[in-house]
């Protein structure tokens, strides 16, 4: 007989969990996807400063196309997490990479379409963050059901750890290719990359029996059966349950604002640098930053410590001490140590992932797609005044210290807001079985 809480874990999750040889393949897939991911969505970053010379755009208009990517993000992340939490995470993910692919590499052709580039490119940036919503609630719910408590914090931040490499990529290879070619040539290659990785996924991953033909994959994912409805009410009444949602906000949207805003930062500060040491250095530290918090945060909960206060632990580093080294950068004309300052704040960002991504999960494993939507979709609200406010207040001050006050001051909103509501107890249990 199984005991209650495995009981109640395989009721929520309604999947067998992953073997250990299947767990690792997945792992280093998913990986490499959010890798892709992030190639994919900082290409426009990466090229900002090109296009906005060949298009004669300032930087309030640049912050439009930067900051439109999260108007369309915001929209799908509550759908990508229930299709996830329904139909099976993987063929979310699946699907919607093989759109975003597509988009990415015909970027250049939608920029030559007519005169008026900022609409082409605004539209563009709004239909990839519709496509880029449903990846990690989609992730979220799939991790939460095939992963092992145990393993989870590992798992995720090793797979989350492929924003960094990503960024890290199209960082060192995007700035090449502006080099040597021009700035067409960084989406030909995320998004050719991108479609590569679905052949694969499709090819060897996927049995038959997991394929969801696209055209009938909404309908069944948006059955909901009595069993599976998800208890809205009963996780909004909980204090840990908007702890989370505001923290993740916070959390994304400090991290979307320095992903934004950092390449136009120190190609503007210091305009003679290589471009490929400050595209690279700040996300080459943050990959075994991310792996490491992952090993931290299970080794300490396998030592007897309370999943809470580790999870605590996580967002204490992710958001308190990475918002000092943000503010470290507005206040040095130094660039190697500006290439410091934005290397330990982004290496510790990815604390995160051990922190408030897995807590979600901690609160709501038969749920967890959605309500990591619901975070997230909170986070790419954020993400779109604080993307569009930095581009304000660049321009109007002549100034980058307000906005690393700016990231500072969110980040440690939502790091407080945690440490006084934050739990790690599920909550989406019914009465009868919360104590079990």
């Amino acid at each position: 007989m199984q005991p209650p809480q495995e009981e109640a874990h395989r009721d929520s999750a309604g999947d067998t969990q992953w073997s250990r040889p299947e767990c690792q393949a997945w792992t280093g897939t998913l990986l490499l996807g959010t890798c892709l991911l992030y190639c994919a969505r900082a290409s426009m970053p990466i090229c900002t400063v090109s296009m906005s010379q060949d298009f004669g755009w300032n930087k309030k208009e640049a912050g439009i196309v930067l900051s439109s990517f999260f108007w369309g993000y915001c929209l799908t992340q509550v759908v990508g997490g229930h299709l996830g939490d329904r139909i099976g995470g993987e063929k979310v993910i699946l699907l919607s990479a093989s759109a975003w692919g597509s988009i990415t590499a015909v970027t250049p052709l939608l920029a030559h379409l007519g005169s008026a580039h900022l609409a082409f490119m605004t539209f563009s940036r709004i239909l990839m963050g519709l496509l880029q919503g449903v990846y990690f609630p989609a992730l979220t719910s799939l991790l939460s059901r095939k992963v092992r408590e145990s393993e989870r914090a590992f798992t995720y931040s090793t797979v989350g750890a492929g924003s960094q490499f990503g960024t890290l990529l199209t960082g060192a290879v995007g700035s090449l290719l502006l080099e040597w070619y021009s700035w067409q040539s960084v989406f030909y290659f995320s998004g050719s990359l991108t479609l590569l990785w679905v052949w694969y996924v499709y090819r060897y991953l996927l049995s038959e029996k997991d394929l969801v033909p696209a055209s009938g994959v909404l309908a069944p994912g948006l059955l909901v059966s009595r069993h599976n409805r998800v208890p809205w009410r009963r996780l909004f009444q909980k204090p840990a349950v908007w702890a989370a949602v505001f923290s993740q906000l916070s959390a994304a949207c400090s991290f979307f604002v320095l992903l934004s805003w950092l390449p136009t930062f120190f190609k503007e500060t210091f305009p003679d640098a290589k471009g490929w040491i400050f595209n690279v250095v700040p996300w080459l530290v943050a990959i075994p930053a991310s792996v490491f918090s992952g090993c931290l945060s299970d080794h300490l909960i396998n030592q007897g410590y309370r999943a809470i206060t580790v999870r605590k632990l996580m967002q204490g580093m992710g958001l308190g001490l990475s918002s000092v080294f943000a503010l470290c950068l507005g206040h040095t004309s130094s660039f190697s140590k500006s290439v410091v300052f934005a290397s330990a704040s982004i290496c510790l960002q990815t604390f995160n992932h051990s922190g408030i991504s897995v807590n979600i999960q901690d609160l709501a494993p038969s749920c967890a797609g959605f309500l990591f939507g619901v975070a997230n979709t909170a986070g790419a609200l954020a993400g779109v005044v604080g993307v569009c406010l930095g581009g304000y207040l660049i321009e109007t001050t002549g100034s980058w210290t307000c906005l690393f006050n700016l990231v500072a001051i969110i980040s440690n909103l939502g790091l407080c807001t945690f440490l006084l509501f934050g739990q790690a107890q599920r909550v989406d249990l019914s009465p009868t079985r919360e104590d079990l």
